[in-house]
């Protein structure tokens, strides 16, 4: 799945702005699905807009510039549809806690266990952050689902993290190693 895609999904929910698609990215519903930076979704809104995808207007603001607002057309919804049936790329999970963690052994123990516990109280606040949006929220069967899915590898990931944070811990170094970072 690409920006342009992820574009065409959220505008299928409604109209929004880039600055509005880029907080969904990162904030919204839409954050766990695919990053997506200003530098690639403004060029994958002027290539949707060119080929009569997407439509946009341009709003005042009081105090502020105008905004660009983009609307998905009826190609757009059929390109989108079209786009959901190819088949699907492969997961990726990214993880600079897992680079730390594989160069652990060459890190204070100090440090480590630091980081082992930042890493636990992000993981908890995560998905306590999915358990407030199904309670604050009134979501859709299809949203619940998602939410639930990510609710249950979060729980998964973090019982494996309590039971073996030890592990990680234990293969650090007891004294630092010169030129580690502290």
């Amino acid at each position: 799945m690409n920006v342009r895609t992820l574009c065409l999904s959220i505008l299928y929910d409604g109209e929004a702005s880039g600055y509005d698609i880029r907080r969904m990215c990162t904030e919204g519903n839409f954050a766990y699905f695919v990053e997506a930076s200003y530098g690639s979704i403004y060029p994958a809104l002027a290539r949707l807009e060119d080929d009569g995808l997407v439509a946009s207007r341009t709003e005042q603001q009081a105090g502020k510039p105008s905004r660009k607002v983009y609307t998905i057309t009826e190609a757009g919804k059929a390109a989108f549809c079209a786009e959901l049936s190819e088949p699907l790329g492969e997961d990726m999970f990214r993880s600079p806690f897992l680079l730390f963690a594989r160069f652990a052994h060459i890190l204070p123990r100090e440090l480590v266990e630091q980081r082992c516990n930042e890493f636990l109280k992000r993981s908890i606040e995560g998905r306590e952050k999915l358990d407030q949006v199904t309670t604050e929220h009134s979501c859709n069967a299809a949203d619940m689902w998602v939410i639930n899915y990510g609710r249950a590898v979060l729980k998964v990931a973090e019982e494996h993290f309590r039971t073996h944070m030890h592990e990680l811990i234990t293969m650090a170094r007891a004294e630092p190693h010169k030129g580690a970072a502290e």
